[in-house]
């Protein structure tokens, strides 16, 4: 699973998920590329799981880039608790994605596989995505 080695602070502020991505919204490593079109908070777990479906399918015949790292604590308060007495303790980590940014790159493989195993990937994922393919120079 996904996580940082070490952070900063133990917790961290919700924040707002306006705008689109700017940073990682271009194919930077390979040929083709899973593109998010929603806004979400995907979780470590989520990406591991979208990750190994992608790899199974092409089967060591390519290479893939994860684009996103879940570098954001999530907190959580205990079941049954009363409000007041502070933030939650950490549960897990999640990356945060806007429309635009690149979650997944290949490379290696041709055109229709790429396209079946990111469609694959696509439906780990709780959010839309598309298929980009890189322009020719």
């Amino acid at each position: 699973m996904l996580a940082p080695k070490k952070v900063k602070w133990r917790k961290m502020q919700k924040g707002r998920r306006r705008g689109t991505a700017w940073r990682g919204a271009t194919l930077a490593f390979g040929d083709y590329g899973l593109q998010a079109t929603e806004r979400a908070w995907l979780t470590a777990r989520e990406i591991e799981a979208a990750r190994v479906a992608l790899t199974r399918y092409i089967k060591r015949g390519g290479r893939v880039w994860v684009r996103i790292f879940p570098d954001k604590p999530l907190t959580k308060k205990p079941a049954e608790t009363r409000m007041g007495k502070g933030k939650g303790n950490p549960e897990g980590w999640v990356a945060v994605v806007k429309p635009g940014r690149v979650l997944f790159e290949l490379e290696g493989i041709e055109e229709l596989p790429a396209r079946q195993a990111l469609a694959l990937a696509a439906a780990k994922l709780p959010i839309k995505s598309k298929f980009v393919r890189r322009e020719e120079r």
